[in-house]
């Protein structure tokens, strides 16, 4: 049962760490590039980014610097820095929903390419299991089955809120379609009323010209 568990324990842990490597991008200078996560209410989040030196061995150049704001999807700000070779970011989500890194890259003649490093953790990933051993002081089998429930919580906490999304979803399906029924309605009465309108219009004009 043991050896079950830690197996399954490696398998949840392993996806965990292959979905938390190091994401590594160009960016020219004079132009913006953003990244969007997807984070629950309530989750931590942890992001690290550097510039890499394009001249390994010496000091990185001044023109490899750049700008980074990090924003919900109500535009409240979590993390800014400006024109910083590397930094990090950490916090909780206030609010569920879309969260955006932007990196910009000042204007330069002639222009340059920077090449950036960028790692975001969040939920499970983001928590620093080092610090969680070293403070209890708990063996590996230990240690295994705190990340293994972690891990089930998080999955836990997932389905919950995938099911809240899917409820809102069919709830603005049913509003749409709802007001879609009232506008067909509404679009058959105004054309009912202009033929009507047109056929009354003709009959007199007949009428008038003594045709009928």
């Amino acid at each position: 049962m043991a050896g079950l568990r830690l197996l399954v324990a490696s398998v949840i842990l392993g996806f965990l760490s292959s979905t938390s490597e190091s994401l590594r991008f160009e960016l020219q200078s004079g132009h913006t590039k953003c990244i969007v996560e997807d984070i629950k209410a309530n989750a931590m989040t942890v992001g690290k980014y550097s510039v890499v030196n394009p001249n390994e061995g010496h000091p990185i150049p001044d023109s490899h610097k750049l700008t980074v704001r990090v924003t919900s999807h109500y535009g409240n700000n979590y993390h800014y820095s400006e024109l910083v070779e590397s930094g990090q970011f950490a916090f909780v989500a206030a609010e569920a929903g879309d969260y955006m890194a932007c990196f910009w890259a000042p204007d330069h003649k002639p222009q340059i390419t920077l090449t950036i490093e960028f790692d975001w953790k969040t939920g499970v990933a983001a928590k620093d299991w080092s610090n969680v051993a070293k403070k209890g002081s708990v063996d590996v089998m230990e240690l295994e089955l705190k990340k293994l429930f972690d891990t089930v919580t998080s999955i836990h906490e997932e389905m919950f809120y995938l099911r809240q999304r899917e409820e809102e979803m069919q709830e603005l399906n049913r509003t749409t379609n709802s007001r879609m029924a009232w506008f067909s309605l509404l679009s058959l009465l105004v054309c009912s009323s202009v033929a009507a309108l047109q056929w009354w219009h003709l009959k007199t004009f007949f009428e008038k010209k003594k045709l009928i």
